[in-house]
């Protein structure tokens, strides 16, 4: 039950940062995708069942908020935590590199599918401009700021973990 609790505070600070306090800091109005940067940290860092849940209940809070299409975002940050969940078990949770180079690979992949299903629906075909302009700028900043935010899941994971707290999964 507490793991779950954390968690919901994660979830809900990472949005609001996102949505509030990161708009005030934005580069081109560019802000980074914190929702990213918590699903794939808690994918990586505790497996596919709970990357899963926390990825759907991120991109549920996203489709809410700010998406033209329910599930959408849900359904992509579902397929993030279960596929970085995947890799858990393949890597050191202190290294820092693969955890950076998978959220900005996440990061990407999200770009490119919310580039087709946003605006390549709506006929404008200009992927290189969107590329440039808002995906590579996305990614670049999500991966600067996952240094920090990764090292603070992790360090709450960790904390939980050594006070016995149970999984979010069964």
């Amino acid at each position: 039950m507490k793991r779950t609790l954390v968690y919901i505070v994660i979830i809900v600070a990472a949005f609001l940062l996102q949505s509030s306090v990161f708009s005030f800091f934005a580069l081109a109005d560019i802000v980074p995708n914190l929702m990213i940067i918590v699903t794939a940290s808690i994918a990586l860092i505790r497996g596919r069942s709970e990357g899963c849940v926390v990825g759907f209940f991120c991109g549920l809070l996203l489709d809410i908020s700010t998406s033209y299409y329910l599930g959408v975002n849900a359904l992509c940050f579902v397929v993030i935590g279960f596929t970085l969940g995947y890799l858990n078990q393949i890597y050191y949770e202190e290294d820092i590199t693969l955890p950076m180079i998978l959220i900005g690979v996440a990061d990407l992949l999200y770009g490119i599918i919310m580039y087709i299903l946003s605006f390549l629906v709506r006929g404008r075909f200009d992927f290189l401009y969107y590329l440039g302009r808002i995906i590579f700028p996305e990614l670049v900043y999500t991966v600067i700021l996952s240094i920090i935010a990764y090292r603070f899941i992790l360090l709450i994971c960790k904390k939980l973990d050594k006070k016995g707290s149970e999984d979010l999964i069964a």
